[in-house]
């Protein structure tokens, strides 16, 4: 595949042979933007861990102090006495059997399912629509709880989850390019730091092995891993 010339320019300026310091690649990244729209900004992370043990599965969720930039579709998954207090902290779906009947049909809609402990016996089923898509309701992440209204307010105030898939890798979006390279930064070392704590004691060697920002269609730029662990 040909690059296009904004493409060209752009890889141009990154120097595949350098590791940069999050602050470089925050300011960077804006500068490389090849999207005439306002792109995310997402970081890869290699982590030292096989996925396959149960005991190196690395995932979590982090509250990003200056949020994703995208507003998330929240689905509420809950009995009649929990909806009004869903609804009231800011959730676009709320209700049970009627969503159930839709997802069952292929529905995915939705950013986000948060649920109710009492419910998830009924949500069971869904796992295999649900499960690739990373929508299924899991207690590790918050999104099964009773006090929906503030889980609804994490989400919608910057929280998300991630999770190493079988490449030992976690993909996470931190911000948007229009963010102040500041905003950029201090989103992805919360990310970073909350992945770094979670560490499995049985992982050996070298931990982070890499890790690399970029914007939507951009080049990555590759950061120095050092500098991340200190």
């Amino acid at each position: 595949m040909s690059l296009t010339k904004k493409r060209k320019v752009a890889a141009a300026k990154v120097d595949k042979n350098k590791a940069y310091s999050l602050k470089e690649a925050s300011t960077l990244v804006k500068e490389i933007n090849c999207t005439k729209f306002d792109s995310s900004v997402d970081l890869h992370i290699r982590l030292g861990v096989d996925p396959k043990k149960a005991d190196q599965q690395v995932r979590g969720t982090v509250s990003l102090p200056h949020g994703t930039g995208k507003t998330k579709k929240v689905l509420v998954l809950c009995t009649p006495d929990k909806e009004a207090s869903a609804k009231e902290a800011g959730a676009d779906f709320v209700g049970l059997d009627e969503f159930i009947t839709k997802i069952e049909g292929g529905w995915t809609d939705i950013d986000v399912i948060i649920a109710t402990p009492a419910v998830m016996p009924k949500i069971g089923k869904l796992g295999k629509v649900l499960g690739p898509r990373n929508l299924m309701p899991n207690p590790k992440t918050g999104t099964v709880t009773n006090d929906v209204a503030a889980a609804v307010n994490e989400v919608k105030g910057g929280k998300i989850a991630f999770k190493v898939d079988k490449a030992g890798i976690v993909h996470a979006s931190i911000g948007r390019v229009s963010f102040a390279p500041e905003k950029i930064a201090e989103n992805s070392a919360e990310l970073i730091n909350a992945i770094i704590k979670l560490k499995p004691s049985s992982s050996k060697g070298t931990y982070l092995k890499g890790v690399s920002m970029a914007s939507t269609m951009s080049p990555g730029i590759s950061l120095d891993t050092k500098s991340l662990m200190n």
